[in-house]
């Protein structure tokens, strides 16, 4: 995959969630509606505080 995932805290509710770092639309919290991501065209750029980075888990064929 092409990208990462960001675990971005609110800067108003401290609500954290789950956004893609190449988001193509703005990202608002599920909580309270604040925009926590505005695309750029590349690497979204982040309203919130930036608490972790997702690992990418790949699924093994059993």
């Amino acid at each position: 995959m092409a990208g990462n995932f960001y675990n971005v805290q609110c800067p108003d509710c401290e609500n954290e969630q789950v956004v893609f770092g190449k988001a193509s639309t703005e990202v608002s919290c599920a909580v309270c509606g604040v925009t926590l991501a505005t695309p750029t065209g590349g690497k979204a750029e982040f309203e919130g505080e930036v608490l972790d980075v997702v690992e990418n888990r790949t699924v093994e064929a059993e």
